[in-house]
């Protein structure tokens, strides 16, 4: 019997995962994506694979940070009105997932995600050849005063609950770990038994070149639409079609546009970010990432140089760049830590894409026989795409409980 033919749209992370463990398994696959694999969102997150990207951006403190939030002016969250006020439903939806019932239920499935996707990243790792950009020195989460260290007991009791290794530090211990931080953090929250690499791009290409060895095809195509042909699903771009039994999206943000061509309406948002490296002065370095919690960045030691990425930016897709974030986050940056020269031309723009109840979509759409779904992952992609390629697989060959899965599921909004 002939190898099952898929097609997977999406040659981020999630995608080339997916790419890969679907060969694995024995099936005709075919990768494919407007640009070379990892050259989107997948270019520019911290890089961190932790247990502690299991709290979503919606938990139940959500509600006493709204009004600051809504002032549009802090470092952390910034909002376009107009597309905010267009998608009222969505942001609606998102608060009233933050409730504690919907939180623990979001935090127990993101936990697993995370907990199955670390040693299937170390095992791809190993076999791709890039285990040397892996370190195990976890990362640290800044506190700039006593009361911001109190203000997050919740989340500390949340990494209490689900078993997530953590260490209490304060000045002179944080000091000593990361000497090159200002001294202006009393405290900090060191997580362990965490991952983070040096480019996440290199690793994303790292896997694809691992999947092109094992003979999985790649094709340059750019989607501009997908329907069924009978038995079969077929992609349209570029005055060119390609067709397979089934179709996996793993596209990112750019799946609402492109299932809407298939009549399904994706309850998504954008959660923008922005990242520049820097040099460090005299070179100064860290030796993990950092979150600033009060300067809303995080500072990652890469191989292009120090990376400062941002917090949150509400906007359309494809909306314009604006700069005012990125400057925010770099004065604040450059009071913790001696930042020294901006090594890129201009900064990066990447999408995060964002389902109301912070969950990715893993499986097969309802009532579209053999259209796949893998995308939805927010800001923690990098850190849950093996786990999401491994449940997609076990889906796709019929193995196991699939009801362990349903806190993912297409059905919950389609």
């Amino acid at each position: 019997m002939a190898a099952k033919q898929v097609i997977v749209l999406g040659a981020g992370i999630v995608g080339v995962c997916c790419a890969l463990e679907l060969l694995r398994r024995g099936m005709s696959v075919t990768l494919v994506d407007r640009q070379e694999p990892g050259r989107e969102t997948s270019l520019g997150n911290a890089g961190v694979i932790a247990r502690s990207s299991l709290m979503p951006f919606n938990h139940p403190g959500l509600w006493a940070q709204l009004p600051r939030l809504l002032k549009n002016d802090s470092v952390q969250f910034r909002y376009r009105l107009r597309y905010l006020a267009r998608n009222l439903g969505w942001a609606a939806r998102f608060l009233l997932n933050a409730r504690p019932a919907v939180f623990q239920e979001t935090a127990a499935a993101l936990d697993g995600l995370i907990r199955l996707s670390a040693p299937e990243h170390l095992r791809l790792l190993g076999e791709a050849g890039a285990l040397p950009r892996l370190r195990d020195t976890g990362w640290v989460f800044l506190y700039r005063s006593q009361q911001a260290w109190e203000g997050a007991e919740a989340a500390r009791r949340a990494y209490a609950q689900f078993d997530v290794p953590t260490q209490a530090l304060n000045a002179a211990e944080l000091a000593a770990m990361e000497p090159a931080l200002a001294p202006i953090f009393p405290r900090a929250l060191w997580i362990q038994g965490s991952y983070s690499v040096d480019d996440p791009h290199e690793v994303t290409a790292a896997y694809a070149r691992l999947y092109r060895e094992r003979g999985g095809a790649y094709t340059r195509l750019n989607a501009r639409a997908i329907g069924r042909d009978g038995q079969r699903w077929t992609v349209r771009g570029d005055g060119a079609a390609l067709s397979a039994d089934r179709l996996v999206v793993a596209l990112g943000p750019w799946s609402k546009s492109l299932l809407a061509t298939a009549g399904i309406g994706l309850p998504m948002a954008f959660e923008r970010g922005y990242h520049m490296h820097y040099s460090g002065l005299n070179g100064a370095s860290l030796s993990r990432p950092v979150y600033d919690t009060g300067g809303g960045y995080v500072l990652s030691p890469m191989a292009p140089g120090l990376r400062l990425t941002t917090g949150v930016e509400l906007d359309a897709c494809e909306a314009p760049a604006r700069g005012v974030q990125l400057e925010l986050a770099e004065a604040r940056a450059r009071e913790a830590f001696p930042l020294d020269r901006r090594l890129d031309a201009s900064a990066w723009l990447g999408r995060r894409p964002t389902l109301p109840d912070s969950r990715p979509m893993i499986g097969e759409a309802p009532r579209h026989p053999g259209l796949w779904l893998a995308l939805g992952h927010q800001h923690i992609g990098f850190s849950t795409a093996p786990g999401t390629a491994r449940i997609l697989g076990e889906l796709m060959a019929g193995e196991g409980d699939a009801a362990r899965h349903a806190v993912f599921r297409p059905g919950r909004y389609l």
